[in-house]
């Protein structure tokens, strides 16, 4: 029986099993890009996604960037005016949402509404066979349901991120107004005061980053599905779960590797 073991398994299951994660999304990753520069191109089936993920996300969006924006302003006032510094508000508000909060922040709702939204499309036909059934038509199911899908978060996320910071910034504006009577002209002024050209470049690595991290992880897990009904919800549950955790691990390499870049 420990003979069995043994040639049943390399190391331990969980370990075997760990290995043949990483060489099948290897393998899923290697095939993206090789899909990805060949045709034919759907480019109706990547507007369409690009639809699907960014306007049908606006409304959900617009709530959350507005209301981050007055909560962040609000919590951020009393510590500055205990040090005569609420003028810096405005610009203390620039940072933080175009630098950070505008990309996690959208990149973490659209984890939980795409890309669990991917996983249990791909997820459903992949148990009901349709993937299979498009295999053996003049449709390559890799290249229209995951390349599309991986390409039109990468694109669609950025432009939602910023879309968030403008909305973020709006709702801050609000608050500061009310309090300062500032106009919005000086507010916007004083928000991109402190924004240099390297913040933006970081902000917008950061929501591709991201964009793509949702695709894939939702298209990896909806085309690998199985189990029936029961393996749907698995996938989605997993797309929501393991984008969030490696979108907070870029967060922090991106952060630190743009720290290290301008301090050098």
């Amino acid at each position: 029986m420990y003979g069995d073991r043994i040639k049943k398994h390399i190391f331990t299951r969980r370990v075997d099993q760990f290995f043949r994660d990483v060489y099948d999304i290897s393998k899923f990753f290697k095939t993206f890009f090789k899909e990805a520069f060949k045709r034919p191109f759907h480019f109706n089936e990547l507007i369409n996604q690009c639809y699907e993920v960014g306007f049908r996300s606006l409304p959900l969006i617009t709530l959350t960037g507005f209301i981050i924006g007055i909560v962040f302003t609000i919590q951020s006032r009393p510590p500055l005016e205990n040090f005569g510094a609420s003028s810096w508000l405005p610009s203390l508000m620039g940072i933080a949402i175009i630098k950070s909060l505008g990309p996690l922040v959208t990149s973490l709702i659209c984890a939980g509404k795409v890309g669990s939204g991917i996983g249990a499309e791909l997820g459903s036909m992949k148990v009901t066979e349709q993937i299979e059934a498009m295999e053996v038509s003049s449709i390559h199911p890799f290249k229209f349901l995951v390349v599309n899908r991986i390409l039109a978060t990468t694109i669609t996320i950025p432009i939602l991120s910023f879309y968030c910071c403008f909305i973020a910034l709006m709702g801050s504006f609000i608050n500061v107004h009310f309090e300062e009577s500032s106009s919005i002209i000086t507010f916007y002024q004083n928000a991109f005061s402190t924004i240099t050209f390297i913040d933006i470049i970081e902000s917008t690595i950061k929501a591709v980053t991201y964009g793509f991290t949702i695709g894939f992880v939702g298209c990896y897990n909806g085309y690998n599905a199985s189990q029936g009904t029961r393996g749907v919800g698995k996938a989605a549950n997993l797309a929501v779960v393991y984008a969030m955790f490696i979108i907070f691990i870029e967060e922090i390499l991106i952060v630190q590797i743009f720290t290290w870049i301008i301090n050098s």
